[in-house]
């Protein structure tokens, strides 16, 4: 079953409409201020990667069909603090204690964004898992596009690339699995694909079909063709 999120190729949504090149990197103060408290949020540890972008998709799909980018992040980010115990809905409401918190330590201090930014957060690990494919193999993406290990579960598989058949392009090392990271399971780190694929195999009618569309996805994921 297609996941609301999963909107690649779909039919029905509307045209994408690109933003002039001179708009605002945020169209409204509030923007701004929900990605700072979104990534501050995220330093207290309590979650990962995976675990805030599962949070996302999670949301009703009548809320994520009428919510703007910033309105699923900071509906997302409600979410995940009250189900990991950071905070609780009154405390969301204003009528929580006001008291120092226990994660208080851990925030993240405002000159120190710009370092911990920079660094940014690597998925690279080392892996038991055997490479299975060269660079130039033909292989092909599992259907559906589901999380083989939580049902309904987080996958980075998109839903217009099921069953559809590519060539390995770059063999990206070996990184963490985000079908089992964003559920608690551990890391499962495993080989990481860059597959291209011609894009009349992923779409119906492609205005250019000799186009390649080139997608990360994880050993997993696939099989050989």
């Amino acid at each position: 079953m297609t996941r609301v999120h999963d909107m690649g190729g779909r039919f029905g949504d509307g045209p994408v409409r690109p933003e002039p090149e001179d708009a605002p990197v945020f169209a409204e103060d509030w923007h701004a201020r929900a990605l700072a408290v979104t990534l501050a949020a995220g330093a207290l540890g309590q979650w990962n990667i995976d675990t805030s972008r599962h949070a996302r998709e999670r949301l009703s799909p009548k809320d994520y069909a009428r919510f703007s980018y910033y309105e699923k992040w900071i509906s997302a980010l409600a979410d995940l603090l009250v189900e990991t115990g950071v905070l609780r809905i009154e405390d969301l409401r204003g009528q929580g204690v006001d008291e120092p918190h226990p994660l208080a330590p851990r925030k993240l201090p405002a000159d120190a964004v710009a370092r911990v930014l920079a660094k940014g957060g690597p998925a690279d690990r080392p892996s038991n898992t055997p490479v299975a494919f060269e660079v130039g193999q033909t292989v092909r993406t599992l259907r559906p596009s589901a999380n083989r290990l939580v049902e309904g579960g987080h996958t980075r598989l998109p839903a217009y690339g099921a069953g559809a058949t590519g060539r390995i392009l770059r063999f990206h090392g070996t990184h963490v699995l985000p079908d089992s990271s964003a559920h608690g399971l551990g890391e499962a780190p495993e080989p990481l694909y860059a597959v291209a694929f011609p894009a009349s195999e992923l779409w119906a009618d492609p205005e250019h079909p000799d186009d390649e569309v080139i997608l990360d996805l994880w050993q997993s994921y696939l099989e050989p063709a």
